[in-house]
């Protein structure tokens, strides 16, 4: 029974962690403090022989995307455990972002990487309030706190303003998937302008390193005995609960909306 129980505890393992759907910091989607313990329990228990991150994420926050990339690679680091990266139907943008985090990034034929880009998005309002003979009224103490408000004309000079923190974004980003991706990227000129791409056409530009799948890859490099121990953020049953008694569709549809824009 003992040595049953001792091959069991030291056969060797990869801790699996699945990062799934939209980032975001509504604490509906990834963010970091919901993905802090599950990451932490993942390099901590016992001694995995590595960390493979199952990604399938359209992306979202560019600091949530950071702060929980940042996590993983300083628990590698710590830990001195590789990380590798699986992507199924996407890893764009922020997704993308995660994927960095690790020393190997692989993909299915069909999976979609990329999308270095930052976008920010909304609605305008003004012209359905005028309609209805609705008149706007803001009362601000300093001139910027009425920033591209949605419900007045949009103005040059706060679409300028956009504009230069969404390009000095983008230089973080550009910036973190060259310090990870280093000389395995190609020099195409498309790599950092949002532009996506599919499968092997991914790992020609050096976006990945292969096309490979989790069990089978991590069962190539340490063992056929290899077990896997998945770590995931768990919900309680009230609080889905909650979520269905509330209706959250809104959310629903923003997530269904991120997916769609990469034709998922």
């Amino acid at each position: 029974m003992t040595s049953w129980f001792q091959s069991l505890t030291n056969a060797p393992f990869v801790a699996v962690i699945r990062l799934q759907g939209p980032i975001s910091n509504s604490g509906r989607g990834l963010d970091d403090v919901s993905l802090a313990p599950v990451i932490e329990k993942a390099f901590s228990r016992g001694k995995p022989r590595a960390v493979a991150l199952q990604i399938n994420s359209p992306g979202g926050s560019p600091v949530q995307s950071s702060l929980i990339a940042a996590r993983i690679r300083r628990l590698a680091d710590e830990k001195k455990v590789p990380v590798f990266a699986f992507v199924e139907d996407v890893a764009a943008s922020g997704g993308y972002w995660l994927a960095c985090s690790a020393d190997e990034i692989y993909l299915d034929e069909g999976s979609i990487a990329g999308s270095i880009g930052v976008i920010s998005a909304g609605f305008g309002f003004d012209g359905i309030i005028s309609n209805y003979g609705v008149e706007r009224r803001v009362h601000t103490a300093g001139k910027s706190k009425s920033f591209l408000d949605p419900f007045k004309p949009e103005k040059a000079e706060d679409v300028t303003r956009l504009k230069g923190w969404l390009d000095q974004m983008h230089e973080v980003f550009i910036a973190y998937v060259k310090g990870r991706r280093g000389a395995k990227l190609s020099d195409d000129a498309d790599l950092f302008t949002g532009d996506i791409w599919i499968g092997r056409k991914a790992v020609e530009v050096g976006l990945a390193d292969g096309i490979g799948h989790l069990a089978p890859m991590m069962q190539d490099r340490f063992g056929k005995k290899v077990k896997f121990r998945r770590y995931g953020i768990r919900r309680s049953i009230f609080s889905r609960l909650g979520a269905a008694i509330v209706g959250d569709a809104i959310a629903e549809v923003e997530d269904r909306a991120a997916f769609a824009r990469y034709g998922l």
